[in-house]
């Protein structure tokens, strides 16, 4: 018997929990305030598988960004790949993230998807309403916090950060220690690089097993949305939704577009036709891991990239390059944070898009990991992470827009970095 994929299983659990979320809402509605089964909450029951499965991603997001952050950087420093060919790329890829992430940042001030009406739509949502304590966190957030934001970086003590889950402070000490271990001689950086690359597969594996997981935790939280909302939830969550993918069109239709033909000389028309086998790929797969082979066949062979320049660039930015990722954790972060009524200062939201732009290096590529990144900054505004369970109606197709994005933008790179590195491509522009 054939298996069900992994998206579908999820669809079908988002089509299950609308329609049972439906009937609860419908019996709430009707008087019975806490409808149960043989003395057992329906209610309670779906709140309760839905934080087990937030517990799980909450449980990797220390060890994961620990070891994926400290695996990249002292992998990038190996065989003298910090030189020329590696300062090209990893200013490309820190370049086209942050503006992927403002472009998102702007269109979701511009539309506003989180307000309704002129108001909050967290009751919409069924957000929980300690919005009060919520709204404290962020009262009187101005320019001034962002020196907050770099000094929350430096802990004090790195164990008590990860315990009590100081994420950038985790982020900056997994970053030195990932460039240090290159200043090491080859005999002692090794081993700790073996380590901490075996560290980063067992975790990967954990996150793999905890998605295996997540039909029956998506299930539980997009139900308990629609038992308290009712269908409500959907105009302001479509509205989101559009938000992301006006946004992700403008990155990759625009704004990669235009790297490609002023930085690298390149034809945009012939590069999407080039990138098409890849970018379907990603979209169905919804993996930057799954879609590499594919991206780094079509980037050799029908755009004319070096094996040299493709071999370090893709899977370098199959893990640290995630323009679509990044742009949708800043969006949904801001949503999230309107819906609730926060005061989105310049200081809150500065701390969101540079949570975001850092974040995204540690996002491994697998469907959906992107939740953990999500929880991390809710997490450091202020946001409690449950609120991640109303994005989950949309977050499929979502899921699967961003990875087009993400591959379409590390084969951006790839092509303009073999440019500059005087190579000579298929795809000259007119």
């Amino acid at each position: 018997m054939q298996k069900i994929e992994l998206h579908w299983q999820i669809l079908i659990a988002i089509i299950l929990a609308a329609i049972s979320g439906w009937i609860v809402n419908g019996l709430i509605a009707s008087g019975n305030n806490d409808p149960s089964i043989l003395g057992i909450s329906i209610l309670g029951f779906f709140k309760y598988i839905g934080t087990l499965f937030l517990n799980a991603l909450k449980m990797i997001i220390v060890p994961l960004i620990f070891s994926s952050i400290t695996v990249g950087v002292a992998g990038i420093g190996t065989g003298g790949n910090l030189g020329r060919l590696g300062g090209k790329t990893l200013l490309f890829y820190i370049s086209t993230t942050l503006a992927a992430i403002l472009v998102g940042l702007v269109l979701i001030n511009i539309i506003n998807p989180g307000y309704m009406d002129g108001k909050p739509v967290g009751d919409m949502l069924a957000l929980d309403s300690s919005g009060v304590e919520i709204a404290n966190v962020a009262q009187g957030r101005g320019p001034g916090d962002i020196a907050k934001v770099f000094q929350s970086m430096v802990p004090p003590n790195i164990f008590k950060a990860a315990a009590e889950g100081q994420i950038l402070g985790i982020i900056f000490f997994a970053f030195l220690f990932g460039y240090f271990m290159t200043k090491l001689p080859s005999e002692k950086s090794a081993p700790l690089f073996s380590f901490w690359e075996s560290v980063f597969a067992i975790i990967m594996k954990m996150t793999e097993w905890i998605m295996k997981f997540a039909p029956i935790g998506v299930y539980g939280l997009v139900a308990t949305v629609v038992a308290e909302a009712g269908f409500h939830a959907v105009g302001p969550l479509a509205v989101f939704a559009f938000t992301v993918i006006l946004a992700l069109l403008v990155h990759v239709l625009i704004i990669l577009p235009c790297l490609l033909k002023f930085v690298g000389g390149l034809s945009p028309y012939g590069f999407f036709s080039a990138m098409a086998p890849a970018m379907l790929t990603a979209f169905s797969t919804a993996s930057s891991s799954a879609t590499l082979p594919i991206t780094m066949e079509c980037v050799e062979e029908n755009v004319g990239v070096s094996n040299k320049i493709s071999s370090f660039v893709l899977p370098l930015g199959a893990t640290v390059n995630m323009n679509g990722t990044a742009l949708y954790e800043c969006a949904a972060a801001m949503f999230l944070a309107q819906a609730y009524g926060l005061d989105l200062t310049f200081g809150v939201q500065f701390s969101i898009v540079f949570i975001a732009l850092l974040t995204s290096v540690g996002v491994a590529g697998v469907p959906s990991a992107s939740l953990v990144a999500i929880a991390i900054i809710l997490g450091a505004v202020g946001l409690p992470m449950e609120a991640i369970g109303v994005l989950l109606v949309f977050d499929r197709v979502l899921d699967m827009a961003r990875t087009s994005v993400n591959i379409f933008g590390d084969a951006c790179c790839a092509a303009i970095v073999a440019r500059l590195e005087g190579e000579e491509t298929k795809l000259a522009a007119n």
